[in-house]
């Protein structure tokens, strides 16, 4: 029986790996930076205590555990061109990557719906989206997240890995996974597709309708400014929705025959290492409210030093 897993990780020359070392590495400084100062942020300025910035701050929580928890194994992988994971650290992996991916597929739906109720009903929008509301929906995606992530590496672990365990990925993914095992794996991809529905494909449909009455809703405003202001409200949002989705489907809805495994980790890693990286920057340089409470606070600090 297997009792660890070997990741090859990317199996190239030492150069090539160190240049990715230190890439990575940056990345995640800035990913862990990034996502703190706008946690911080939002948590003490008072100009960002709304719905809007809340659900942001939970968008940077799951980036900053999904980025810990695969970025610095990696990150040795690189180091030792390959490393190994014991049985249990590799469920556990599983365990946080799938619980805070299908957090943001909800989280992302949510933030969907708090931008249609903004703009398509800006006067019910208090009545709507009331602190109640907004904190409950968070529990609830995080609950039905860590259920869902719980009862995949559960029924993985189950599973008997009796021949190989060489895993030829980043991290541990439960695609690869399964491949190993010398079950029988057909329920286990019952039980992922059945999951599925609740956690990422009602998410897109709420994405969908709500960004659907948006537009809807924008291209019946008479001037170009109010249409501008309109869309620039959700923006961000679109952007980060459109990265995530896009690579999510393109790692585990495509066929793998229409890829390689280099361009399967490629993508892999725009969703685990790059796209916790760039939704701080988003949020950040596009928006006035961040970039006036980082002046201010900057300004806070710089006074009470010369003070």
């Amino acid at each position: 029986m297997v009792t660890k897993f070997l990741l090859l990780g990317f199996q190239s020359s030492q150069l090539l790996r160190n240049l990715l070392f230190l890439l990575f590495l940056c990345v995640f400084v800035a990913t862990i930076c990034g996502n703190l100062l706008i946690i911080i942020l939002v948590s003490t300025t008072k100009n960002l205590h709304t719905k809007m910035y809340f659900f942001i701050s939970q968008l940077s929580i799951s980036d900053i555990l999904l980025s810990t928890n695969i970025v610095p194994n990696l990150l040795h992988i690189l180091l030792n061109n390959g490393g190994t994971v014991s049985f249990i650290g590799c469920m556990t992996q599983i365990y946080f990557f799938a619980g805070t991916n299908a957090f943001e597929c909800l989280l992302l739906a949510v933030m969907s719906y708090d931008r249609y109720v903004a703009i398509c009903n800006p006067l019910r929008y208090s009545s709507i989206m009331t602190n109640r509301f907004c904190v409950t929906s968070i529990i609830i995606s995080w609950l039905i997240g860590n259920v869902f992530s719980f009862i995949v590496t559960i029924t993985s672990s189950k599973l008997n890995f009796c021949g190989s365990n060489i895993i030829d990925h980043l991290f541990c993914d439960i695609v690869p996974l399964l491949e190993l095992s010398s079950s029988d794996t057909f329920s286990v991809h019952l039980e992922i597709f059945l999951l599925a529905a609740p956690s990422v494909m009602v998410p897109t449909s709420i994405i969908v309708m709500s960004y659907t009455y948006i537009v809807i809703s924008v291209l019946r405003v008479p001037s170009s400014t109010g249409r501008q202001k309109a869309f620039s409200t959700c923006s961000s949002h679109l952007i980060v929705v459109s990265i995530f989705y896009w690579t999510i489907f393109s790692v585990y809805v495509i066929p793998k025959r229409e890829q390689t495994w280099v361009s399967s980790k490629t993508l892999s890693l725009l969703y685990t290492v790059f796209t916790p990286f760039i939704n701080p920057i988003i949020y950040s340089l596009r928006n006035k409210d961040i970039k006036k409470a980082v002046q201010q606070t900057l300004h806070k600090h710089i006074s009470r030093n010369n003070y």
